[in-house]
C-alpha cells in the first residue's frame, strides 16, 4: 500500500512539473510583453539622433578648401599680381598731376570704352570657364589676329571697308561684339570652344576701328601699343585668376553676366537708332507783360565806329544813293547775295 502510494506520488509530481514550466513561461512571456509596450511610447517619444556622416562634413568645407587652395596656387598669384600692377599704373596715371604720355593715353583710351570693355570682360569669364589650355590660346590669338593687320594697315583696310556695304553699318560693330560675348557665356562647353574665337574677332574689329580713328590712321605708335596692351591686360587677368576655381559653379553667374551683356547691347542698338528730342521753348511767364512771351528780334550788325564817333551822319533812307550814305538797293534782276549789279557796270 505504500508502495502504490508513492508511486502514485511520484506520478503526480511528475505531471505538475511541466505545468509549472509552461507556467514560468507564460509569465516570462507576459512580463516580456509589458515591457515591449511599455517601451514602445518612450521610443515614439524620443526621436532618434543621427550624427552627420564623415562625407557630409567634408562636403561642407569643400567649397571652403577649394577657395584656399585656388588662392595658393601660382598661377591665381602670378594674374593677381599682373592685375595689382595694372590698377597701380592707372591710379598713379589718374592721381599724379602731370601731362601724360602718349602710351599713357593710349591705356586709359581703352579703359574708356565701356562697352568694349564689358565685351572683354565677358570673354574672360570665358577664358576662366574654358576647358583647356588650348581654347584660351585660340580666343588671344583670334582678338590679336585681327587687331594686328587693321592697326598696321589701317588707312588702306578702313578705306576699303568704307567702300563696302559694311561702311554704311559701322556703328554697329560694338553692340554686336557686346551681344556676342553675352552669347557666348550662355553656350554649353563644346559650343562655346567654337564660339569664343569669334566673337573674340569682332570685339578685336571693334576696338581696331576705335584706336585708328581716334589715332588718325595709327600715326603714334605707343598710343596704339599701349592701347592693345590694356586690352590685352582686360581679357586676359580675370579670366587667369578665375581658373583655379574653375566647376560648375560658375555656370550660373556666366550666365546672369551673359544676359546683361545682351540687354546691355540692345539698349545700345536703340539708342543709336532714337532720334534726340529738340529742346523745347521756355514756357510762358503770365507775370511778364504779353503774358511773358517774347519774340527773339534779328540780330543786328554792329554799327561803324564811324558813325558812333558821330564822324559820320548815320543813314535814314537806305534808299538813299552811296554818295549821301544811303546802303544801294539791288535792282530788278541783280543778286542781292551778290551785293547787287550783276549785271551793273563798274
Amino acid at each position: 500500500m505504500r508502495l502504490a502510494a508513492q508511486s502514485r506520488v511520484r506520478r503526480m509530481k511528475k505531471q505538475k512539473q511541466p505545468h509549472r514550466k509552461t507556467g514560468r513561461n507564460t509569465g516570462g512571456n507576459a512580463q516580456a510583453k509589458a515591457a515591449v509596450a511599455a517601451a514602445a511610447p518612450a521610443a515614439h517619444a524620443q526621436p532618434v539622433k543621427v550624427s552627420p556622416s564623415p562625407d557630409a562634413a567634408a562636403g561642407g568645407h569643400s567649397a571652403a578648401a577649394r577657395f584656399r587652395s585656388g588662392i595658393r596656387t601660382r598661377a591665381f598669384q602670378s594674374a593677381f599680381l599682373v592685375f595689382l600692377a595694372g590698377v597701380l599704373t592707372v591710379a598713379a596715371s589718374l592721381a599724379i598731376p602731370h601731362e601724360f604720355a602718349f602710351f599713357e593715353l593710349g591705356y586709359l583710351f581703352t579703359l574708356s570704352i565701356y562697352d568694349l570693355v564689358l565685351a572683354m570682360l565677358g570673354l574672360s569669364v570665358a577664358i576662366g570657364m574654358a576647358e583647356r589650355r588650348s581654347d584660351v590660346i585660340s580666343i588671344v590669338i583670334a582678338f590679336l589676329g585681327v587687331i594686328a593687320p587693321m592697326l598696321l594697315f589701317f588707312d588702306p583696310i578702313f578705306h576699303a571697308i568704307l567702300q563696302s556695304p559694311l561702311g554704311h553699318e559701322l556703328f554697329l560693330i560694338a553692340p554686336i561684339a557686346v551681344m556676342l560675348s553675352g552669347v557666348v557665356l550662355w553656350l554649353p562647353g563644346h559650343m562655346r570652344r567654337f564660339a569664343a574665337p569669334i566673337a573674340a574677332a569682332v570685339v578685336g574689329f571693334s576696338l581696331s576701328l576705335f584706336i585708328g580713328l581716334d589715332d588718325f590712321g595709327i600715326g603714334i605708335k605707343e598710343f596704339a601699343l599701349a592701347a592693345v596692351i590694356g586690352a590685352l591686360w582686360i581679357l586676359l587677368v580675370p579670366g587667369l585668376m578665375l581658373r583655379p576655381f574653375s566647376g560648375t559653379w560658375l555656370t550660373i553667374p556666366a550666365r546672369i553676366i551673359g544676359s546683361w551683356l545682351m540687354v546691355i547691347a540692345v539698349i545700345v542698338t536703340v539708342s543709336l537708332y532714337v532720334p534726340l528730342a529738340p529742346d523745347a521753348p521756355p514756357l510762358a511767364d503770365p507775370s511778364l507783360p504779353d503774358g511773358g512771351v517774347t519774340l527773339d528780334a534779328p540780330a543786328l550788325p554792329p554799327l561803324d565806329p564811324a558813325i558812333e564817333e558821330g564822324l559820320i551822319v548815320a543813314p535814314d533812307d537806305f534808299g538813299s544813293p552811296p554818295a549821301e550814305g544811303g546802303i544801294p538797293t539791288p535792282e530788278l534782276g541783280d543778286n542781292p547775295l551778290l551785293g547787287g549789279g550783276r549785271n551793273r557796270e563798274p
